[in-house]
């Protein structure tokens, strides 16, 4: 096992990580739980490390979750979305079965995505870029089979709201990953979330902030798992070739 996702197919992340999300977590698990402990060391650091690893599971278990929950949003997954998911997850061989379980548990309850929405949201309050990463990646997989419907959209921007993301930030978010959908082309100014209107300065301060912001290495400090890392490199290009569109286009 490797990365994040032997920490968690084993249940060890999702005693530490608690809340619907941990609880999920342990009941896919299941006999998964007693195996890794008989493999553990002791108990799992405290402190900046222990609190690093929390969120690392909190944000790969809340893709699983959130996408099985998304599945349901439109009625069926398609063989195109599975390949995204998987494109996406990077998941070692050896853990696809432990992965596959939560996903298969998290669309079988009763319960809707909020709770587990509110709790990633709460857990990463302080880094909403890392949010952005999150709703990205299940653009990502929304995109997959060349349509986002109408339920995914819903759903998408159910998410938003609940990461506390305002719809002007949605449309820039939105735009970014389903404007470069096949014979789609991403809107330069709402992929920077400026306009038209917006002056020189303003343009070169958003995209700036964004750069900052979106910095992979800076999103992996904040919790991002390594795992992820293409999501914030093609979110990257995303955001440079709209700064590089208007900039030729306005000659500064």
């Amino acid at each position: 096992m490797s990365g994040i996702w032997g920490k968690l197919v084993g249940g060890v992340a999702g005693f530490a990580l608690g809340g619907p999300l941990g609880a999920l977590l342990g009941t896919a698990a299941g006999h998964f739980v007693d195996l890794k402990r008989e493999d553990d060391d002791g108990p799992p650091p405290r402190g900046p490390a222990d609190l690093t690893a929390s969120r690392q599971a909190a944000f790969a278990v809340a893709m699983i979750v959130l996408s099985a929950k998304m599945a349901k949003a439109d009625g069926r997954v398609t063989r195109d979305e599975i390949s995204a998911f998987k494109d996406i997850f990077k998941i070692p061989p050896g853990d696809m079965k432990g992965v596959g379980r939560l996903f298969d548990q998290a669309k079988k309850t009763a319960e809707g995505y909020e709770p587990y929405a509110r709790q990633v949201a709460k857990l990463f309050a302080g880094n909403p870029a890392v949010l952005e990463e999150l709703l990205g990646g299940l653009f990502h997989i929304a995109r997959a089979d060349g349509v986002i419907h109408p339920g995914e959209i819903e759903f998408l921007r159910g998410v938003s709201a609940i990461f506390g993301f305002a719809d002007r930030d949605f449309e820039r978010i939105r735009e970014v990953h389903a404007g470069s959908m096949p014979g789609g082309v991403p809107e330069p100014y709402t992929v920077l979330g400026v306009t038209p209107a917006s002056t020189d300065e303003e343009i070169k301060k958003a995209y700036r902030t964004l750069v900052r912001e979106n910095h992979p290495d800076t999103l992996i400090a904040q919790g991002l798992p390594q795992d992820f890392i293409d999501l914030a490199h093609e979110k990257m290009a995303a955001i440079n070739g709209a700064y590089d569109q208007i900039r030729k286009q306005r000659g500064f």
